[in-house]
């Protein structure tokens, strides 16, 4: 039997620390730090670290639902999902994660992009 990426990486640790470069990269972004101003860091960083654990294989469980749930409102473009892929990448890649594995996981956020992205007005 395989290791979920999750396992392989070293768990809840690795996957908060991931989770914590991803959000300094965020934060610098021209195209989506404008969408955290204001916003209880710490409280979202939980958040993240038990989505990135869940998607990648951990003991963790976050549905659509929820993401759909918590994104409501915010109009996020197709570029700013885009750029938090590319953000999300560049963290996995600076904590170690292979690049095949990182395109493992562009795949699986990707899944989500139809839940997270706003809907463009018809």
């Amino acid at each position: 039997m395989s290791k979920s990426l999750y396992d392989k990486y070293g768990g809840f640790k690795t996957v908060s620390r991931v989770v914590i470069t991803f959000y300094e990269l965020v934060l610098d972004s021209d195209v989506v730090g404008h969408h955290f101003d204001d916003i209880d860091m710490g409280r979202l960083i939980d958040h993240q670290t038990k989505f990135m654990s869940s998607l990648l294989g951990g003991p963790v469980s976050f549905g659509d639902e929820r993401l759909r749930t918590v994104h409501r409102g915010l109009i996020i473009t197709h570029a700013e999902f885009d750029e938090i892929i590319t953000l999300l990448s560049e963290a996995l890649q600076m904590h170690g994660m292979e690049q095949g594995d990182i395109n493992m996981v562009r795949q699986a956020i990707e899944t989500k992009r139809g839940v997270i992205v706003a809907r463009e007005p018809s």
